[in-house]
């Protein structure tokens, strides 16, 4: 069978000199390599290959967020556009379940799998197909789709409007005063993330406090570019934005308005209160994302002057897998 030859040898890198080796082939984060071996939010034995000889014809790599953490994201998995289809899916295939047997420990839920796409990726035959050959991958080993992705940038220059006087901004206070608002977000958010945890049987409370405590509390930016976003006069809370920085980035890592002020254009402020405080920083950039199903927040950004200049798409194993492969 095409991709089952002897050939073909299956291996992580034997240390980050072998980087090169792992760019035979290449994708959008590739510059990003180097600083995640240094600092270890990449591992070389995370990081696969499968060779033909010297010739990279696929390669995966799990990420962390922080040196001596467990593997977090599937964010690698590229196959040799240059094979057939046939032969390029089934090396995929034999180099994922391989490599998760490795480094995925049996009986835990594989890490969700993201990936980065051309913003008009459906209007292209050729990345198309090749995409959907890596996505048929993917699901005959179990995964399935759970959501595609707007990736939006802001750049300076972009005019940010004057606060309107409608509402008035003050820092997060601290954990508690967060997630107070958090929760009831939570609740009807149009997110798939939050849906699935939702889903999972996490209120929205343990919901909330698992999106604090897994991201926002990582974030080493200043606390006070947190914003809650409140009524004049009365002090009643209406949302909140968390404008922050990543290890990459400068990013609207997350905005919210709660239930009961929602249909009222806040949005736009509290999101121009989050570019603001970001911009004033004199940032190259502001990244931000949100679910193509999210209409009314792709709007909002698009009347802030964020531009769609990727898209990209989750994958996620919903159960354990007890063989670990």
């Amino acid at each position: 069978m095409p991709g089952d030859r002897d050939d073909i040898v299956l291996r992580p890198l034997a240390g980050p000199e072998e980087l090169d080796l792992f760019l035979g082939l290449d994708y959008v984060l590739d510059e990003e390599l180097a600083d995640d071996l240094e600092t270890g939010r990449r591992l070389p034995a995370w990081m696969w290959v499968a060779l033909r000889g010297d010739r990279v014809v696929a390669r995966l790599s799990w990420w962390t967020k922080a040196r001596g953490e467990a593997p977090m994201f599937l964010d690698f998995f590229d196959l040799d556009a240059a094979l057939p289809e046939e032969e390029r899916g089934a090396i995929g295939l034999r180099l994922l379940e391989t490599a998760t047997a490795a480094v995925i420990p049996a009986g835990t839920r594989r890490p969700e799998f993201g990936r980065f796409l051309p913003a008009d990726w459906r209007e292209d035959d050729t990345v198309r197909a090749e995409l959907e050959t890596l996505f048929a991958v993917l699901e005959k080993s179990g995964a399935r789709p759970l959501v595609e992705r707007l990736r939006l940038e802001w750049r300076p220059g972009t005019p940010v409007p004057e606060p309107s006087g409608r509402l008035v901004f003050r820092p997060v206070r601290d954990r508690e005063d967060l997630l107070e608002l958090m929760t009831p977000v939570m609740e009807g958010t149009l997110d798939a993330h939050g849906q699935a945890d939702l889903a999972s049987g996490l209120s929205a409370r343990e919901a909330a406090e698992l999106h604090y405590d897994d991201e926002l509390a990582h974030y080493t930016t200043p606390r006070e570019w947190w914003r809650i976003a409140e009524l004049p006069g009365t002090g009643e809370p209406v949302g909140f934005v968390i404008p922050a920085r990543n290890n990459y980035h400068p990013i609207i890592a997350y905005i919210g308005v709660l239930p009961a002020h929602r249909g009222k254009g806040y949005i736009d402020e509290v999101l121009r209160e989050g570019t603001a405080v970001l911009a004033a920083e004199d940032v190259p950039r502001i990244r931000a994302a949100t679910d193509v199903g999210n209409v009314p927040m792709a709007r909002s950004f698009a009347r802030a002057g964020y531009t769609t200049f990727q898209r990209a798409i989750d994958f996620v194993w919903d159960a354990p897998d007890p063989s670990g492969s």
